[in-house]
This record gives C-alpha cells, structure tokens and sequence, in this order.
C-alpha cells in the first residue's frame, strides 16, 4: 500500500521510456501506485509517451486534474 513518484522533466522521449521502464521494474513490493510527472508546459512529447506506455506491470492509468501527471496503478498479485 504504497506510492512510488518518478519526475522525467527535462527527459527526452526515449530516455524517459528507459527510466519508467526500469523504475517499474525495480518498485518496491507493495507499491500501489506509480506516480508519473511529466510536465506538459514545454510540450507534450513525455505526457504523451507516459500516457500510450505499456507493461505489464501497469494495470490502468489515471489522467487527474493536474495535466503534468499521470499515476499507473499497479498490478499486485
């Protein structure tokens, strides 16, 4: 029952991908939920990645009020 945060401001596309990737790899047991900052004031390139990324870790996403963050929720067996 936990939270889990990555900020990837000022991250390109890929390298962004690479450290959701890993950091979803590496969560903690019993992380809930993984919060994704991205920003979207300098574009929309990252919010756009983190919102079509796919693993199988991540069972939905939540688009909140704050358009600069996306939270996985995640799978927990």
């Amino acid at each position: 029952m936990g939270t889990a945060v990555i900020d990837l401001h000022n991250e390109t596309r890929e390298s962004g991908k690479r450290r959701l990737t890993e950091k979803l790899k590496t969560l903690p047991k019993g992380t809930d939920e993984l919060v994704v900052i991205h920003g979207y004031h300098s574009g929309t390139v990252l919010r756009d990645m983190v919102r079509s990324f796919k693993h199988p870790k991540v069972e939905r996403k939540i688009l909140g009020m704050n358009q600069g963050e996306t939270i996985f929720l995640i799978k927990n067996k």
